[in-house]
């Protein structure tokens, strides 16, 4: 219960208005007052109170002209509504609460009886949690009798089926309770034990309603109307105490108010449950369609940094490949110097033995003549190393094109082992090829992946004593080229690593880490497989598969 409550009081008398004014205000209540019904409804319009107050007598629109008017707007529907009158006929008060107003006092009743009917309102207010599920649409409402087996009570249940309620009969309090927990009805009426003036029925149903936040609404039913019954049973809990004596129409008339007003509070928790479940789903949908926003932008971001990584791994291979050649390019230097000093000396014997035999004796002249051919065949030797090296140098070269083709990978890798010569120096070199030779697949497998493997391993051994066997053969559909050495071998937990870009294990300058890392590309791009053993001579064994295409 609210007892700092606003309440909007509608009453034409400054001095009628001016006493509930101060009886309100030392309960602890907030008034704003208007005197006409016209005034209350602007006032409705731009502010809601906690509860209505309305005189029946108004200048103008009366109040139950105006209590109409507010239970046809959805936004007051379900506000209290307590209506005042001096007249003292009944059918006033029927046409008070058949308009739509919750209670019914005199001003002859005193202020204690219409603070109590203002509490019992207010208390009302507290029904189910706005979050529980809504009543369900066009039906009967549920009433719960709680009442011995007698003639009044059937009569009450016959007449209330017959105003269109679906009403149960019970004669102990055990079920009233699990109706509530269950929410199995909409009104419970309660015929109070003889002789209890304490209303311990209702007291107990409110207690078990408070406690589970239920809506149900709460009318004790009496053998009398005296104000101190009324008091008594609005103070233990009920919203309403009705006797069953009065006349039958008008049980039920009021009945029918505090019913209406249950249902109605129903029907507002349903709506605003429905705008809570349409503002959730209209905030998950923003979220949805921010997430998904700003996935697209994550997505784009990703897009362009994979690119850059591409770029970037793109240059870097080919810087990979620009070192290997700059290598390669020195030793080939070398490889083609070596004969072609050896052939410019012996061009300056062969010119000197020429030039001297045409002045020599028959006997001198042969011998130089012998020995200027001797010097010829040399030079023939030599101009010979260097057309084999050119021919294997061309060779490396077609291969490097990157187009898959049919490859002699004997022939390939001996182009290859000539340009390392320089680099592997007196390192040993065994070479056993199987009897299959041709390979469909790109020269990258030959020229990155053995040349890498075989730098690697000629960094590897001892300069004097190393040894590398390569050795190729074919099996299972797969074409497979296996490259040994008797260097120290690659510990176990590195083998997974040697692969990965910019991974060495030599010093600082010495290598970028990315031989292996190209080498492991072009195995996998041509849905082959490279492993690392430990090689029977003690170092390590880089073993490639290749399948073979049919």
């Amino acid at each position: 219960m609210n007892d700092d409550a606003a309440i909007l009081l509608i009453e034409d008398s400054d001095t009628q208005a001016l006493q509930l004014r101060r009886m309100f205000e030392r309960a602890g209540f907030r008034i704003d007052r208007t005197r006409d019904a016209e005034t209350a409804l602007e006032t409705l319009n731009h502010s809601r109170p906690d509860l209505l107050v309305v005189d029946y007598r108004l200048p103008g629109m009366n109040g139950d002209e105006l209590v109409r008017i507010v239970r046809q707007t959805g936004a007051t529907r379900t506000l209290p509504i307590l209506m005042l009158t001096g007249d003292d006929a009944s059918d006033v008060e029927r046409q008070g609460l058949d308009s739509g107003a919750n209670a019914y006092v005199p001003k002859r009743g005193g202020a204690e009886l219409i603070l109590s009917r203002v509490r019992a309102l207010l208390r009302q207010v507290r029904a189910r949690p706005l979050g529980d599920g809504p009543a369900a649409a066009l039906r009967q409402a549920r009433l719960l009798l709680l009442a011995p087996q007698d003639t009044a009570s059937d009569q009450l249940v016959s007449d209330l089926a017959a105003e269109g309620y679906h009403v149960g009969h019970v004669a102990g309090i055990a079920d009233t309770l699990k109706a509530i927990d269950e929410e199995a009805a909409d009104g419970i009426l309660v015929v109070e034990q003889p002789g209890d003036p304490s209303f311990g029925l209702s007291a107990k149903l409110d207690a078990r309603r408070t406690a589970r936040a239920s809506g149900v609404a709460l009318v004790a039913l009496t053998d009398d109307a005296e104000p101190a019954t009324v008091l008594a049973g609005l103070a233990a809990g009920a919203d309403d105490v009705v006797s069953r004596g009065r006349d039958g129409d008008m049980l039920l008339v009021r009945i029918r108010a505090i019913v209406r007003r249950k249902l109605a509070r129903d029907e507002e928790a349903a709506g605003i449950a429905r705008e809570q479940a349409q503002a959730i789903a209209l905030a998950q949908a923003r979220a949805e369609a921010d997430a998904a926003e700003r996935l697209a932008q994550a997505n784009a971001e990703l897009a362009g940094a994979n690119a850059l990584l591409r770029e970037t791994q793109a240059q870097l291979v080919q810087s990979a490949k620009m070192a290997s050649l700059g290598e390669l390019v020195a030793g080939i230097a070398h490889e083609i110097n070596n004969p072609l000093a050896f052939i410019l000396a012996h061009q300056a014997t062969v010119e000197r033995a020429v030039a001297g035999a045409a002045n020599a004796d028959d006997d001198a002249r042969g011998a130089l003549l012998t020995k200027a051919a001797d010097r010829l065949q040399s030079i023939r030797s030599g101009l010979t190393r260097i057309q084999e090296l050119v021919v294997k140098l061309r060779r490396f070269s077609r291969l490097d094109d990157g187009e898959v083709s049919r490859i002699d990978i004997p022939d390939a890798i001996d182009a290859v082992l000539t340009l390392l010569a320089p680099r592997l120096g007196s390192v040993e070199v065994v070479r056993t090829y199987g009897p299959a030779r041709m390979l469909e697949c790109s020269g990258a497998l030959v020229n990155q992946v053995v040349m890498n493997i075989v730098a690697n391993a000629a960094d590897a051994v001892d300069p004097v004593a190393g040894r590398i066997a390569i050795t190729t053969g074919a099996a299972d559909g797969m074409f497979c080229i296996q490259v040994d050495d008797n260097g120290p071998g690659v510990p176990e937990d590195r083998r997974e690593r040697v692969f990965e870009p910019f991974f060495t294990t030599k010093d600082v300058g010495s290598g970028t880490g990315l031989g292996l890392a190209i080498a492991y590309g072009v195995v996998r791009s041509h849905g082959g497989t490279i492993a690392i053993e430990r090689a029977v001579q003690g170092g390590a064994s880089f073993i490639i598969r290749i399948p073979e295409r049919p």
